[in-house]
């Protein structure tokens, strides 16, 4: 069996002395494992690296082995986010939420949103941004989306300000004032409610709904704990923006 496909490099384990093991995430196949011959030498080591995009071409006698990669660089990132922290942290967050997902399900839209976030790390903010919604995405991908359309109690899809943290729902301002304690807020760049980059104060907003079933539904269900890179990705963004300070 053979197929080729391009590819984000989530993680490399080395396997025996030159071997390494590569956990990629392609566009069409999902998440594979492959093993690449040699991939441990100084010549194959730049290229697998958390981050970058590769052409990857598998190849296995039957389908439920493991199988190999041939790899061939598309776009090597590392290098250059290496120049930030905020970046470093982004991809070992990035890749450690993708791995969640389980191996060769198709995930297209996870891939496509992967890559763009990947591609646009550069700014501090404009990148929290995305990583929040990659997480919101990550979310409805693993069968825990939230409904953040309209609100739970009216059906309407305006002055969303609150998302109920038993339901996963939006609630109105008007709706939740009674409740607003107990309720998540819900900030404006997540429901289309505003155009542009959102202020740091809101990305925080989603950060900790994001945090918040992300833990619930996904983490603590398996055991696991939120990654340090998350919070490190946060504070190092915190750092990069002087009027966050």
């Amino acid at each position: 069996m053979q197929w080729t496909d391009e590819a984000v490099v989530l993680a490399v384990k080395r396997h025996g002395e030159t071997s390494a093991i590569l956990d990629a995430m392609t566009r069409e196949h999902g998440r594979y494992l492959g093993l690449v011959r040699g991939g441990a030498s100084t010549r194959m080591r730049p290229l697998l690296q958390p981050g970058n995009s590769v052409r990857v071409t598998w190849r296995a006698r039957l389908e439920e082995h493991l199988g190999t990669f041939a790899v061939e660089g598309l776009q090597l990132r590392t290098g250059a986010l290496l120049a930030a922290s905020h970046c470093v942290y982004a991809v070992t967050h990035l890749s450690a939420l993708t791995r969640l997902l389980p191996e060769r399900d198709p995930h297209a839209s996870i891939y496509y949103a992967l890559d763009v976030t990947l591609g646009h790390l550069d700014d501090p903010l404009f990148a929290a941004a995305l990583v929040v919604r990659f997480e919101l995405q990550m979310l409805a991908e693993l069968g825990f989306g939230l409904d953040l359309d309209c609100c739970a109690a009216t059906g309407r899809s305006t002055d969303l300000a609150y998302v109920s943290p038993k339901s996963g729902r939006a609630v109105s301002a008007e709706a939740g004032e009674a409740w607003r304690d107990k309720l998540l807020p819900l900030p404006a760049f997540l429901h289309g409610q505003t155009s542009g980059t959102p202020s740091f104060a809101e990305i925080l907003q989603g950060f900790a709904l994001t945090y918040f079933f992300l833990c619930r539904h996904v983490f603590e269900p398996r055991g696991l704990v939120v990654s340090d890179a998350r919070q490190s990705f946060i504070a190092a963004v915190t750092r990069a923006l002087p009027s966050a300070a």
